[in-house]
């Protein structure tokens, strides 16, 4: 009676990479797989708060979301070799594509924290209108077509969009800043507690 192996867990790349590491720092896996945890979120947090402060100095978010995703029946008006002729060919191809859906799980969320705690132009702790997540994430993406996307709300779509599509270099960066954060941050703070429960 054979039996089949255990499927491998998503997270089991980065395992196999961290027990790497800790070879060949010295520093122990489970540090290590913390100060990579905090790192991952710092560089998920940081990047989405200073692209949206970005977006809303400068006031492109609302250019950028009509870019990539013109409003229905929008006519493209600009000479061939203009950031919007750019804008035009990269929105029909894959990376537009994925950008649009990030955009749109962007409004999503947005919408959420927006309602939580008042922001973007939300009343402080309104209900959404019963609806499914399916339901807001298909009334999400006819706004984003429709070109109802704008403002505070335009700026958070695009700096969602933009870090999730830095996620290759978040993941890389945290790896590597991994082992120096664990030595400088986790480990004294580690050691402190265990003497301090150790009295």
């Amino acid at each position: 009676m054979s039996s089949t192996p255990p499927k491998p867990s998503r997270f089991a790349p980065y395992k196999e990479a961290l027990a790497s590491i800790s070879q060949r720092t010295r520093t122990p896996l489970p540090s290590l797989i913390f100060s990579f945890a905090v790192l991952h979120e710092l560089t998920a947090i940081l990047p989405v708060v200073g692209l949206f402060y970005g977006a809303r100095a400068l006031g492109v978010g609302e250019g950028i979301v009509r870019a990539v995703a013109p409003p229905q029946g929008a006519t493209e008006s600009s000479p061939e070799g203009g950031p919007s002729a750019l804008f035009t060919r990269l929105r029909d191809t894959w990376v537009g594509e994925r950008f649009r859906e990030w955009m749109v799980e962007g409004e999503v969320r947005a919408e959420r924290v927006g309602r939580r705690y008042g922001w973007f132009g939300f009343e402080k702790g309104s209900k959404a209108d019963g609806t499914s997540l399916e339901a807001r994430t298909a009334q999400a993406e006819s706004a984003l077509v429709s070109g109802r996307v704008a403002g505070d709300v335009a700026n958070a779509v695009v700096a969602y969009a933009l870090t999730k599509a830095f996620l290759p270099v978040r993941i890389g960066l945290s790896l590597y800043l991994s082992p120096a954060f664990s030595r400088a941050f986790v480990q004294p703070v580690g050691s402190t507690f265990t003497r301090l429960f150790r009295r």
